[in-house]
């Protein structure tokens, strides 16, 4: 039996109205899960522990967003950066890996570590985290090697310069607000001898988007 127009349509404006990232208050956190309240609407996320530990000490901020969408549910997962959101979307794209999976992962190891293991096709690292067993592993690695590895090289040079979360968190901002990584990363480069070791995030930010 053919599906009603209508139902045709809600279907649609489920996939279009899909929420990339939300900005507003913290107005319940934990390590697995955060509430946030957008202009005064509460949205409950799933994140990961590297997430908590990055808006553990923080009251507002934003949170890049994937929309799992299941028959039974539609499940909201917040990443701190698009680093950690892009392995998450990789990962759940391996045959046998799921969200929560991934998840899992993710509040495992560090985002950089899962990257570094499977470019070295170091399966039996990844065996160590609840869930993932050996064919697991072994597929990550296998379907997933050449994938990370451009990721890598796009974030080497920021990385090897700067050599602090800083730079890196000035980075995930710049590319948060709009702006290409490559042209992030350069102006970062160019203003880091500029920053004293008392300037905040929001100086080289700021300091950055004056070049761009």
């Amino acid at each position: 039996m053919k599906k009603s127009f209508l139902q045709r349509w809600g279907k649609i404006s489920i996939f279009a109205a899909m929420i990339a990232y939300l900005r507003g208050e913290f107005a319940y956190k934990s390590p697995a899960v955060v509430h946030m309240d957008v202009s005064g609407v509460g949205y409950e996320l799933q994140i990961s522990l590297n997430t908590y530990a990055r808006i553990e000490g923080l009251d507002s901020g934003i949170l890049l967003t994937y929309q799992h969408i299941r028959e039974d549910a539609h499940i909201l997962y917040g990443f701190f950066d698009k680093a950690e959101k892009d392995l998450f979307i990789q990962l759940i794209s391996v045959s046998g890996v799921g969200a929560t999976t991934a998840r899992m992962m993710l509040s495992s190891m560090k985002p950089e570590e899962i990257t570094r293991a499977i470019l070295q096709g170091n399966a039996r690292q990844l065996e160590s985290i609840k869930g993932i067993g050996k064919k697991s592993a072994e597929r990550i690695v296998l379907e997933l090697r050449d994938k990370v590895g451009k990721g890598k090289e796009e974030t080497t040079n920021i990385s090897s310069s700067a050599g602090n979360r800083l730079e890196q968190d000035a980075l995930n901002a710049l590319i948060t607000l709009g702006i290409a990584r490559p042209a992030a990363e350069n102006a970062i480069q160019k203003v880091i001898n500029e920053v004293s070791g008392n300037d905040k995030v929001e100086d080289l930010i700021k300091k950055a988007l004056k070049i761009l």
